[in-house]
């Protein structure tokens, strides 16, 4: 089923419920999300939405994605594809020429997303998670600790 995909209006509530599936704390969040184009993606069968992604200008040539995500019982049916599709047309429209995004080092579905989606790890963050969250942060039965970064030059 094809995404519905529309921009945040000012008025509108932060969907945190959404965003904290794809980070660890809403002070994380609130870090990104004032500067960030935030956007919404609907079913044409749910008024609610079931994904989110905000997308951040690092510069005149580099988007990041600072957060992705799809309501758990949404997953795994290809929305998270069509929301990077999205990003990457945005990106596009907007002639940026890189697509970046990070995740954690313990993060092996959210990994094998983005290199199947195009994108090629180029740096880590090391210690990312150990100092910039106030607890431990555990997938997969491990600590995570560093960022991977990856990009894809559109």
């Amino acid at each position: 089923m094809k995404l519905l995909i529309v921009p945040h209006k000012t008025n509108e509530a932060i969907p945190y419920s959404l965003l904290l599936l794809a980070d660890e704390t809403q002070e994380a969040i609130d870090k990104y999300i004032y500067e960030s184009k935030l956007f919404y993606a609907y079913t044409k069968l749910n008024p609610i939405p079931i994904g989110v992604i905000a997308l951040y200008q690092v510069s005149s040539s580099v988007l990041e994605i600072k957060n992705i995500a799809i309501d758990n019982q949404e997953q795994n049916k290809g929305y998270g594809k069509q929301l990077i599709d999205f990003s990457i047309q945005y990106a596009t429209e907007n002639l940026y020429k890189e697509l970046i995004v990070g995740t954690g080092d313990t993060s092996s579905q959210s990994i094998n997303f983005y290199l199947k989606n195009g994108f090629q790890p180029y740096n880590i963050r090391p210690n990312f998670f150990l100092e910039n969250y106030p607890f431990p942060i555990y997938e997969n039965g491990k600590q995570m600790q560093h960022m991977i970064l990856f990009k894809r030059i559109i």
